[in-house]
C-alpha cells in the first residue's frame, strides 16, 4: 500500500506530509481546502496527466518557484519501495519521474502501482467525447496490463507523425508512409486488442451483478478499424486518398468507442438519468476492481474516489463500502464531513484539510 506521501509546492501544498495510512483514507474539509489536490497528486504516481489532465505548468501552488514534487513509500512487498515525480522551476515542461532514487520514464510507473479513480467531474462520462471515454478504458486496461502505456504511447506518437505528413502542402513519400503505418498497425494493434479483451472480459462480470443496488451497465466495444495487425495495415494503405483530403487519419483505434446502455431499461447510458449514469460508473469501477482481485494483481493497487458519497442515498453508500471492504485495494476518499462516512470511521485513516493544511483528524 501507499504507505507515506510527501506534496512539496503542488497547487495549495507547500508541504504536507500523509504519514500512517491504513486501507481506508478520508479527507475531511471544506470545498476548495486541497483535499482533491492530494488525489491530484497521487494520480500523478501513474502514467498520464493525472486525474485532471491539467498542464504541467498549472500544478506549482501560487507563489512557489515553477517547480513542484510529489513522492510516496510503497510499503507490503518487503522493502519499501520509493518512488516520485516532479518538475523544477528551470524545467517547466518536462516531469521527471524515479523509482527508489533512480530516473525512469513515466510509463514506468504502471510496472509499480494500479491506480484508478472517480471523480465529478467523470459523471458527464457517458455524454463527453469518445474520446474522454477512450482514456477512461485505457486506465482501466492499463490497470491490467502494464505495457498499455507504452503501446498507447508509440501509438500516439505513430499517429501524429501520420497526420503531419498528410497535412502537409506536398504529397508524402510512400517510403515514410509505409514506415510509419508499419509502426501505427503494430501499436495499434496492440492497443484495440487490449480494449477488447478488457471490454469483454469486464462485461462479463457486469452481467452477471444483480441490477441493484447500483445500476447494472452493459458494455460493448466498438472498433475504430480493424484490431489485426496486417488488416489494420492494410486498411491505412488502402484509405491514404481519403485520409490525404481528410488531412488526418480516419482508421484506427483512434477512433474506438465504449458503448455504454442501462441493461435494466436497454437505454443508452447517455440517455439515463444522473443518478443512473453516476450509478452505472460506480458499477463499472467497482466491477474491475473486483476483476482485478480475481486475476491475481500483485501490484499495489489505489482507488481514488473523489466526492463520491455526497449524492449517494445511504443504501447505496453502505453497498459501495461493503463491496469496498471485500476488495483489497487501498481506497482514498474525499468529503466535506465525516457523517457519510460513519460506516468505516473505525476503520479509517482521517485527516483533516483546511487552506493546504493536512492534520490527523481528533
Amino acid at each position: 500500500m501507499l504507505d507515506r506521501l510527501i506534496l512539496s509546492r503542488f497547487r495549495n501544498h507547500a508541504e504536507t506530509l500523509l504519514d500512517g495510512t491504513a486501507r481506508f483514507n478520508l479527507l475531511v474539509g471544506e470545498n476548495g481546502a486541497g483535499k482533491t489536490n492530494v488525489l491530484e497528486a497521487i494520480s500523478l504516481l501513474a502514467p498520464g496527466r493525472g486525474l485532471r489532465r491539467a498542464a504541467l505548468a498549472d500544478m506549482p501552488g501560487q507563489g512557489f518557484d515553477g517547480g513542484f514534487a510529489v513522492s510516496a513509500a510503497l510499503a507490503g512487498q518487503g522493502d519499501a519501495v520509493r518512488i516520485g515525480t516532479a518538475v523544477s522551476a528551470e524545467r517547466p515542461g518536462r516531469r521527471v519521474v524515479q523509482v527508489n532514487g533512480a530516473e525512469c520514464p513515466a510509463v514506468r510507473l504502471a510496472e509499480w502501482l494500479s491506480i484508478g479513480w472517480l471523480t465529478p467531474a467523470m459523471d458527464r462520462l457517458f455524454t463527453d467525447s469518445a474520446g474522454a471515454r477512450r482514456r477512461f478504458l485505457d486506465r482501466l486496461v492499463l490497470a491490467l496490463r502494464p505495457d498499455h502505456a507504452a503501446h498507447a504511447a508509440r501509438l500516439e506518437t505513430a499517429l501524429r507523425e501520420r497526420n503531419r505528413l498528410l497535412a502537409a502542402d506536398e504529397a508524402p513519400d510512400p517510403r515514410w508512409l509505409d514506415a510509419i503505418e508499419t509502426q501505427l498497425a503494430a501499436t495499434g494493434a496492440l492497443v484495440a486488442q487490449g480494449r477488447a479483451a478488457l471490454v469483454d472480459a469486464l462485461g462479463r462480470d457486469l452481467a452477471a451483478l444483480p441490477d441493484g443496488p447500483f445500476a447494472r451497465p452493459a458494455l460493448a466495444y466498438a472498433p475504430g478499424g480493424p484490431v489485426d495487425e496486417a488488416v489494420l495495415a492494410a486498411a491505412l494503405r488502402d484509405n491514404r486518398p481519403r485520409d490525404r483530403a481528410a488531412q488526418r487519419t480516419l482508421v484506427g483505434p483512434h477512433r474506438d468507442e465504449l458503448v455504454v446502455t442501462m441493461a435494466g431499461k436497454d437505454q443508452p447510458a447517455a440517455e439515463c438519468s444522473t443518478g443512473e449514469q453516476k450509478a452505472m460508473l460506480i458499477a463499472i469501477v467497482l466491477a474491475h476492481s473486483a476483476m482485478l482481485e480475481r486475476e491475481g494483481e500483485a501490484r499495489p493497487r489505489l482507488l481514488l474516489l473523489d466526492e463520491v458519497a455526497a449524492h449517494l442515498d445511504p443504501v447505496r453508500r453502505e453497498a459501495l463500502f461493503e463491496r469496498l471492504r471485500h476488495g483489497s485495494a487501498q481506497v482514498w476518499l474525499t468529503g466535506t464531513e465525516t457523517a457519510p462516512f460513519s460506516a468505516i470511521l473505525q476503520e479509517a485513516a482521517v485527516w483533516e484539510v483546511s487552506g493546504g493544511a493536512v492534520r490527523a483528524w481528533t
